[in-house]
């Protein structure tokens, strides 16, 4: 069902994905947006190593709301923040590319712990979070991507 890389030397291995996917604090979710055509957008995600989930937060309105409720299938990249050498010009970096269904998660201690995940990646005043979950939780969808099918990429720009 899903293609093989065209470069598999360049493959990343599962635990490497998972690393990756585990410090990602942004990403790429791309979902079948209006008339067929693709529609990306940058998100904070939160992977679950323990369910292989990524949880994700938005508003409770938009397009990309509208466009998962049409198709469940969706794709999430995100990409290491790389290195530079002295001596070479070229970044040299990671990336993850997941396929996998979207599912809604109405549970609001569910929610609790996807927010908490997601704002775990950004430094942040201590009061932030109650503040935030306080006067927002019930504003909020959140949503897991089930992951189906993930791989994952060394890359040297050149």
């Amino acid at each position: 069902m899903f293609r093989e890389m065209r470069r598999p030397g360049q493959a990343l291995d599962r635990d490497d994905c998972i690393r990756i996917l585990g410090n990602a604090k942004r990403g790429t979710l791309s979902v079948l947006g209006d008339d067929g055509y693709p529609y990306g957008v940058t998100m904070s995600p939160f992977f679950d190593k323990d369910s292989n989930r990524l949880f994700f937060h938005c508003g409770k309105a938009g397009h990309k709301l509208d466009a998962m409720r049409n198709c469940d299938k969706v794709s999430f990249c995100t990409i290491s923040d790389g290195v530079k050498t002295e001596k070479d010009w070229a970044l040299r970096f990671e990336s993850v590319v997941v396929f996998g269904k979207v599912r809604f998660i109405e549970d609001l201690e569910m929610k609790t712990k996807i927010l908490s995940g997601i704002t775990a990646n950004f430094p942040a005043d201590p009061e932030f979070l109650p503040a935030a979950l306080k006067g927002h939780l019930d504003k909020t969808i959140c949503f897991e991507l089930v992951v189906e099918h993930m791989t994952g990429k060394r890359i040297r720009e050149a």
